[in-house]
């Protein structure tokens, strides 16, 4: 037994060694332009997508179906989310592009994703992946509103988007010319 024991110990030695020489060799190439060989792809999405599995079974979803809330996702969606996710017709930007692993285009894949998963990414983000978390920067209302507008998204139309994207930059402009209309001229 004591032989077995000593043998177990000296090959996990051995595999801790030989793991610090690779990390330190800088044989493995961290390019995004290089993917993953398949098994270590497979071992960081298994990884990923079991995390925000578990870590998200047990978060109450609030009604998502209010127009506002989902008036207000659609804003933060469309202008903190859409380079990278891109959204009904409209493509990743280069950025979004660029990333690797490629972020997931969530017109398609927020349809297999129930809400408390979609809000627990949001919230926390994906190491290493470029997704970050909102928690710093939006409360839970917030990143809800998100999930709202993704429930949405699911069944939304290319021209419904653009529709949307049209009435907020309709709304932007008009606010613009508010403001710049009721500020006093100033002297310089």
């Amino acid at each position: 037994m004591k032989k077995i024991v000593a043998t177990v110990i000296s090959v996990l030695v051995a595999e801790l060694i030989l793991m610090v020489l690779f990390v330190n060799s800088g044989l493995y190439n961290v390019s995004t332009l290089s993917p993953d060989p398949g098994f270590l792809h497979w071992i960081f999405s298994r990884t990923s997508d079991n995390s925000a599995r578990v870590h998200s079974k047990n978060i109450s979803i609030p009604p998502l179906n209010d127009s506002s809330m989902v008036a207000v996702g659609f804003v933060e969606y469309n202008e903190t989310c859409v380079g990278c996710h891109g959204a009904p017709g409209v493509n990743r930007s280069d950025v979004g592009a660029g990333l690797y692993p490629h972020p997931p285009n969530l017109v398609n894949s927020a349809k297999q994703l129930p809400a408390s998963r979609l809000f627990w990414v949001a919230k926390n983000g994906i190491k290493s992946t470029g997704m970050p978390g909102f928690a710093g920067t939006h409360n839970d209302k917030s990143i809800w509103s998100i999930v709202a507008f993704l429930e949405k998204m699911k069944n939304m139309t290319p021209q419904e988007y653009a529709a949307m994207v049209n009435a907020q930059s309709s709304k932007k402009n008009g606010a613009t010319k508010e403001m710049k209309a009721a500020r006093p001229f100033i002297h310089r």
